[in-house]
């Protein structure tokens, strides 16, 4: 029996889908704990590509249960929009039930005024480059106490008192953006439906886990977003609304930090960034370009180009800190194939001060310091050992473990669930 966290290391977008996929094989039960349809998971099975993006990667294993946990914000529309589609394609039953694809009760839903307030921010002044899908105005209304929870679907009568109460709230705020807030009447004859297809689908969510540790099983925790993007400890304000580090899992899947025994995180060979917010090693021109065209660095829920940027150790280093990585899956190493040199941030320095911390104040005040590394030509597809690969790919690696301090434990070499080398298996 082992619980297992996955949580991305720099600002989202490492790669989570392929690589729980992976590890998923080796799990009875999938938990995503926080975030909404603002992630997005891109997994290639088989030259098939499904995106999820509220449910967990671990959908395509068919002997998998997954769970939507309470940490969660989850637009109904959306959730079946994605269960339609993976019903369509043949990985989910027609007849779908609690025991292959649980969603919490105390998960909060996003609707439409959600996303209304989200799209009018982000079209004036101190826009933060949110995918617009609702998911910080709900987090605003479940702090503040009158967001809907989805076991509040069970009553719609009281669901529409919640809802009612909702709008009063931000009737205001929508008419000092320039909209018009929707009627409650027209909020609820859009979620009566779909509450239909929700309430047979909630269960006690912490209780499911619960129940797994119980029972010896093997738990992964699927997190959204990246360590840079926390709402305590990324770099605010233009971060997430959830707590997307390590420590989120146990509040997001309900189970007690006691539980966990091993925290996996994420980070890709080099660095993107999507939406508004210090980049310090982000690259323009050429370069910048060279990386998003060979990476495919389009966001996978709004189609936004990413920002690129080389690898950031101390921002690597940080996130080792704040989540308490046991390991690092390095992802999208077959990217800077091509490249004669690479170069990887390892301090910072600023009035020829140097420190080998992330400033978290007046980034843009501080110049990275570049170590630079010899490239290679050679493609890695065929890697499945590190000695496969290409003395210089080898010895990059190597280099951000060390500077790291965090043994790497896996690396992908390429889309395909294949393409991957596996070298410790926190599941066994």
């Amino acid at each position: 029996m082992a619980a297992v966290v996955i949580v991305g290391a720099q600002w989202g977008d490492e790669g989570k889908g392929k690589i729980v996929d992976i590890y998923t094989e080796f799990a009875d039960l999938v938990v995503r704990y926080g975030g909404g349809p603002n992630a997005g998971h891109t997994l290639v099975v088989g030259g098939d590509k499904v995106i999820v993006r509220l449910i967990p990667s671990g959908i395509l294993r068919p002997n998998t249960q997954c769970v939507l946990g309470q940490g969660m914000v989850i637009d109904p529309e959306s959730l079946f929009l994605e269960v339609d589609e993976l019903q369509r394609r043949g990985h989910l039953p027609a007849a779908l039930d609690a025991k292959r694809l649980a969603i919490s009760d105390r998960a909060h839903a996003i609707l439409p005024y959600h996303i209304l307030v989200d799209t009018l921010r982000e079209q004036g002044e101190g826009a933060l480059g949110t995918t617009k899908r609702g998911v910080g105005p709900c987090y605003e209304d479940k702090v503040g106490r009158r967001g809907v929870q989805l076991g509040a679907l069970r009553d719609l009568v009281r669901a529409e008192k919640i809802v009612r109460a909702a709008l009063f709230a931000w009737e205001p705020h929508i008419r000092s953006l320039g909209g018009v807030p929707p009627r409650v009447e027209d909020v609820m004859g859009r979620l009566a439906p779909l509450a239909a297809r929700v309430v047979p689908l909630l269960a006690d969510g912490s209780a499911l886990v619960d129940a797994a540790l119980r029972a010896k099983k093997n738990i992964l925790l699927e997190g959204a977003q990246g360590t840079l993007l926390d709402i305590d400890h990324g770099t605010y304000p233009f971060v997430t609304s959830s707590n997307a580090t390590a420590g989120g899992a146990c509040t997001g899947a309900g189970i007690g930090p006691t539980r966990i025994d091993t925290v996996v995180g994420l980070t890709k060979a080099y660095c993107t960034r999507v939406g508004s917010g210090p980049f310090p090693t982000e690259l323009g021109g050429e370069m910048g370009e060279r990386l998003r065209k060979a990476g495919a660095e389009f966001g996978s829920v709004t189609g936004r180009p990413r920002r690129t940027g080389w690898l950031d150790l101390p921002a690597l280093k940080y996130a080792v800190r704040v989540n308490g990585l046991d390991g690092l899956a390095f992802t999208k190493l077959d990217v800077l194939t091509g490249l004669h040199e690479i170069q990887v941030c390892v301090a910072y320095q600023r009035n020829g001060v140097k420190i080998p911390d992330l400033p978290h104040e007046d980034a843009a005040d501080w110049a990275p310091v570049y170590e630079t590394m010899p490239g290679w030509q050679e493609d890695l597809g065929h890697a499945r050992s590190l000695g496969d690969l290409p003395k210089a790919a080898r010895e990059y690696v190597e280099r951000v473990e060390q500077l790291a301090e965090c043994p790497i434990t896996l690396v992908s070499v390429g889309s395909a669930r294949d393409e991957t080398i596996l070298l410790s298996n926190p599941f066994r």
